[in-house]
């Protein structure tokens, strides 16, 4: 388990990532009161949030955003398992630190998350969803930069003011994030955003995933680009470019070897998506 904790304007933000090859539990939790923001960029977690005697779950967290308020009577308890790598970033705010952000940006929190602002709990949960692809692209290149030193830094505090904006212009417009769709056909939507993760190589056709989640293939289409911010096959590429990226990081893989595991079978293809995505060439992750 590896947390990394900066300072970014008035904001502390913690960077945790494992690759856990046994099932570990992390505990943590705040001094302060605090206002909380996680995104998490991979990971089928299990989150456990205790409180005195109450206890909150958080399951499926993988693309998962969510925000909170807590003080020091309050634990986080994650349960990383072997096969599920952590990537979390939690971007917090103190109380004390609240009056002294610029007046806009008080009126943003006041404004959308007053609950929050004036808890009425030790743990009091705020607005959550799963994240946009302009999002979950934010947390993919905050993970997979190359910079280093104060490049690292400079590029990390766009980054986070990034997710943020994201974050409170969802919250101000729940209906621009699927806030329409039915309870049901969302977690129809979910099951297919999964399907298509664990398929990468061999996907299944748009009428396969349609079949295989029970809703039909305009409702699919449609609804899914409203929910995540992407068409159903963007999404697929953006999770075979994921996993090229750690073949390439972690394995002993060339870049043409890397385009064919994930699908590509044009290198300059390949290359061309990459650096739309990550901003760097392939070349440049083993310099």
């Amino acid at each position: 388990m590896t947390r990394d904790i900066i300072e970014i304007n008035d904001f502390m933000v913690l960077i945790e990532q494992s690759n856990a090859e046994e099932t570990i539990v992390d505990q943590c939790g705040f001094d302060d009161q605090v206002i909380g923001f996680s995104f998490y960029g991979t990971g089928n977690v299990a989150l456990n949030v205790n409180h005195g005697r109450k206890k909150r779950t958080f399951n499926n967290t993988k693309g998962f955003a969510m925000s909170f308020y807590a003080n020091h009577k309050v634990d986080f308890v994650h349960k990383i398992s072997s096969e599920q790598p952590l990537q979390c970033i939690c971007i917090i705010l103190t109380f004390k630190n609240l009056p002294k952000l610029p007046r806009q940006e008080g009126v943003i929190f006041t404004s959308y998350l007053d609950e929050l602002v004036n808890p009425v709990d030790n743990f009091v949960e705020g607005p959550n969803f799963y994240m946009t692809h302009d999002m979950q692209n934010a947390v993919d290149k905050i993970f997979k930069t190359p910079y280093k030193g104060a490049t690292r830094m400079m590029f990390l505090r766009s980054q986070v003011t990034e997710l943020l904006s994201h974050f409170f212009a969802l919250v101000s417009d729940p209906e621009s994030h699927g806030g329409n769709i039915k309870k049901q056909d969302r977690e129809k939507l979910y099951q297919a955003k999964e399907i298509l993760s664990n398929n990468i190589e061999t996907p299944p056709s748009l009428n396969e995933l349609s079949r295989l989640i029970g809703l039909n293939s305009y409702k699919l289409k449609k609804n899914f680009k409203e929910l995540f911010g992407v068409p159903v096959f963007k999404h697929l590429q953006n999770e075979r470019l994921n996993k090229a990226y750690n073949l390439l990081k972690d394995g002993d893989i060339n870049i043409q070897e890397a385009a064919w595991v994930v699908g590509y079978e044009s290198v300059s293809s390949f290359s061309n998506a990459f650096v739309k995505k990550f901003g760097f060439r392939p070349s440049e992750i083993k310099k």
